[in-house]
């Protein structure tokens, strides 16, 4: 945990955690947590605690034994962790593949904010990863990935950048640089700072704090023999063209990252 304090610690002080005392907005997070819980059909919710706050995860076994190991799932902002499409169709079509899911609720801002109102929550939200950690240790894991989507891949590299010990990799899909200039280079600072196996993949329709970024993120991860990133054409930041050819990269890297338990 004191890596964790650490690297919040630097975040504060590179002027990106401007209010720490921020919470999540709770109101929100109980109204996802009683939707799904009401209508989820694969997977089970469980419920997981950080800070002294419970929040929701999403917990989808292999239906083989032997799991190769756990992915942790972060959605992209303001979403959840039964979201569809993109977050859905990670956490059910990766355990077809021998890896259980555990897809986390980040936390939450009230709806309609912009992504730099999400910077003061990255604290709590480096707490619940290591909760969801936590839990996917005690339930077996050996092998364990966080995948985040758009401000969630950005808040697994924050906290990745500091510490690596529980996780093999990542993969960061819609992977945001912001454009102003200090943040930009406190997010390309915290790619550089990543050496275990990472996919960077981003559609060539992307948000343009994706695509323009992306020669700047290969720069910064030039020192990780276990980068990779893919552009997938045609699509854009929903991926609604071809959402299983995404989940399909994402597993067939994990294979070749050799990352399985």
């Amino acid at each position: 945990m004191k890596l964790f304090q650490t690297a919040v610690l630097a975040f504060c002080m590179a002027g990106l955690l401007s209010d720490a005392s921020l919470a999540s907005d709770e109101k929100r997070e109980a109204e996802f947590a009683e939707n799904i819980s009401n209508t989820l059909t694969v997977g089970k919710a469980v419920w997981l605690e950080s800070e002294g706050n419970k929040f929701l995860g999403v917990y989808t076994e292999t239906e083989k034994t032997g799991s190769k190991g756990t992915v942790i799932i972060l959605h992209d902002i303001g979403g959840h962790p039964n979201q569809q499409q993109l977050i859905y169709g990670l956490r059910v079509i990766l355990p077809e593949h021998n890896w259980t899911t555990l897809a986390l609720q980040m936390p939450l801002r009230e709806a309609g904010v912009e992504k730099e109102e999400y910077y003061p929550l990255f604290s709590e939200a480096a707490a619940r990863i290591q909760a969801g950690i936590d839990y996917a240790k005690n339930n077996g894991a050996k092998s364990i990935v966080v995948a985040g989507y758009g401000l969630g891949g950005l808040m697994g590299a924050y906290v990745l950048s500091e510490q690596t010990r529980d996780i093999k990799a990542l993969a960061a899909i819609s992977l945001p640089v912001p454009t102003t200039e200090n943040k930009a280079a406190q997010t390309l600072e915290f790619i550089s700072k990543i050496k275990i196996p990472m996919l960077d993949i981003y559609g060539a329709l992307d948000v343009p704090d994706v695509t323009k970024s992306a020669r700047e993120r290969r720069l910064a991860a030039k020192d990780n023999t276990g980068y990779r990133q893919v552009k997938i054409n045609d699509e854009g930041h929903a991926y609604l063209h071809d959402e299983g050819m995404l989940v399909k990269r994402v597993y067939s890297w994990l294979e070749s990252a050799s990352v399985a338990q």
